[in-house]
Order: C-alpha cells, then sequence, then structure tokens
C-alpha cells in the first residue's frame, strides 16, 4: 500500500469523528426517543439506503459474505450500542461515558499485534492526552464517582469499549472484506435494536418535523456514512492516528452543543480542547511533519 493511499485512507476515517460530533446534538434534537428504537430507526435507514445504493450500482453481490464475516460486523455494530446503553441505564451517565471513552486508546494499543503495525511512543502519549482531555470534558473536571451500586453499568462500559476497539482492529484483519457490506450490518443491528426496544422499552416516535429530521440526520451521518468511512480508515489507513484522533469527537461534540445553546463554554472546556488537540498532533506527527521523499 503507498504512502498516498494510506494518507487518503486515514483522512477517510477521520470524516467519521467529525460526524460522530454531531451525534450530541442530533440525538438531542430527537426528542424521547428511546435509544433502542432510535438505534433501530437509524440503522434501519442508513442500512436501507445503502442497499438501495449497491442494486443500483448493481453491486448487490458483495453483501454476499461469509456467516463469520455477517456474525462480526454485526456482534460489532450492535454488541457495542447493546453494553453502551445498558451502561447509560445501571451507571452515571458521566462515569459510563468515561469508561466507555478508553476505546480509542485501547484501539492504539490493540495495534500493536497487527501485522505490519509498530506502536510508538508518540502514538500512545496522543491517545492518553486525548483520554485525559476526554476525562475532563465528561466529567467537568471532577473524574469518576465509582458508585458501588453500579458494578453492572461499569462492567457493560467496559464491554462496550472492548467491543468497539476490538472490532475497529480486527477488521484490519479482514481487509478483504469490502466496506459495503456494512451495510448489512447496519440492517442485522436494525433488527436486533428493534427486538431489545420491544423488549425493554415504551415506545415513544419522534414528535413533529424537526425531531424527525434530527432522526434522519443521525442515520445518515453519524450512525450511517460514519460507519462506512471508519471501516476503510481501520482497513487502509494508519490506525494509530485514527484511535488518537477519535478523543475530538466528544470535544467537537461539546463545542457544537455549545454552540446551539445546550451549554456552555468553560475553562474546562478549553483544557480539553487543549489536551486533546495535542495528543492528535502528537499521534499524527509521523503524517504532519514527514518529509516528502525525493
Amino acid at each position: 500500500m503507498s504512502d498516498a493511499t494510506r494518507v487518503r485512507a486515514t483522512l477517510i476515517g477521520l470524516s467519521a469523528v467529525l460526524m460522530w460530533a454531531a451525534l450530541g446534538l442530533f440525538s438531542a434534537g430527537s426528542g424521547k426517543v428511546p435509544p433502542f428504537l432510535l438505534n433501530a430507526l437509524c440503522f434501519f435507514l442508513s442500512g436501507s439506503l445503502a442497499v438501495v445504493w449497491l442494486a443500483l450500482r448493481g453491486k448487490l453481490r458483495l453483501l454476499r459474505q461469509p456467516l463469520k464475516v455477517w456474525a462480526f460486523g454485526t456482534v460489532g455494530l450492535f454488541g457495542f450500542h447493546f453494553f453502551y446503553f445498558t451502561a447509560i441505564r445501571n451507571a452515571p451517565p458521566v462515569d459510563a461515558n468515561l469508561i466507555n471513552y478508553t476505546w480509542p486508546l485501547l484501539i492504539v494499543l490493540f495495534s500493536a499485534f497487527l501485522p505490519g503495525e509498530h506502536l510508538r511512543l508518540h502514538h500512545v502519549a496522543g491517545a492518553v492526552f486525548g483520554l485525559f482531555g476526554a476525562v475532563l470534558l465528561i466529567s467537568g473536571g471532577e473524574g469518576l464517582s465509582l458508585d458501588g451500586s453500579s458494578s453492572l453499568g461499569y462492567a457493560a462500559a467496559i464491554a462496550s469499549s472492548l467491543f468497539w476497539s476490538s472490532y475497529s482492529v480486527i477488521s484490519r484483519r479482514l481487509g478483504a472484506v469490502p466496506t459495503e457490506a456494512v451495510a448489512g450490518f447496519c440492517l442485522m443491528t436494525a433488527f436486533l435494536s428493534l427486538v431489545c426496544h420491544l423488549a425493554l422499552e415504551e415506545t415513544v416516535l419522534p414528535a413533529g418535523f424537526y425531531e424527525w429530521l434530527s432522526v434522519v440526520a443521525l442515520g445518515l451521518f453519524p450512525v450511517g456514512l460514519a460507519f462506512f468511512t471508519w471501516d476503510i480508515g481501520v482497513k487502509r489507513g494508519d490506525i494509530q492516528i485514527l484511535g488518537a484522533a477519535a478523543y475530538s469527537a466528544p470535544l467537537l461534540s461539546t463545542l457544537l452543543l455549545i454552540a446551539f445553546g445546550y451549554g456552555t463554554f468553560t475553562l474546562t472546556v478549553s483544557f480539553a480542547c487543549l489536551a486533546i488537540t495535542f495528543g492528535a498532533v502528537i499521534a499524527a506527527k509521523d503524517m504532519i511533519f514527514s518529509r516528502k521523499k525525493a
């Protein structure tokens, strides 16, 4: 793989981080739709549109993948969301989010086991700075409360982090599986999310045009296109840079929420911004500062 291809794939993967930054804003705009139902609606929209796009291009055959590939993709996407929602329901949301957001650091660390990858100190340092910034941002500088009665929620948050980091890293080893197959993973995740909704939640549909518009925006971008671009990034790009840069998602999400009146800019947000930006630059120094070959 050429350096140019690797850089291009990394940039495509980074677009997923930008889209995930809008997750908080669009989720806030979706009203009181329960999480599993919201998941089902969004993944059904993204998966269906992707299948239609494949059909129009005569590429539906790309969905014909071995059972183990379908199982891997579905377990990765659905497993992450299932354990994340379980964590939010059974632990303080701040604590659950902080534990869950160890996944970018785990991606950087787990990448050391991939063929051809070399984990260097600046990759780890960049991810640690990003984690520090995320802790500041999500906790407001107060850290974890670690309520002993929330052990189930904490365990689920750890599981969600392990699921997404493992899914991202193992995807690299399945480089021969086309990104188009993610369409099938989305539809299976939508189905399983609907099952969980019917079993665990009361149905509350979006109310009015703007709430439906937020759901559509979620399905098109953070819970849609982002998973396809992330797949390209982790399979062909610099996975260590992607892991460290992923910490910019909660930062950008916070800034968007502030910009639209859902929060206020504080000194803690400023420090988090500096830490996450500094960490991302350190992790990506090889790509940013590399000299062009003669």
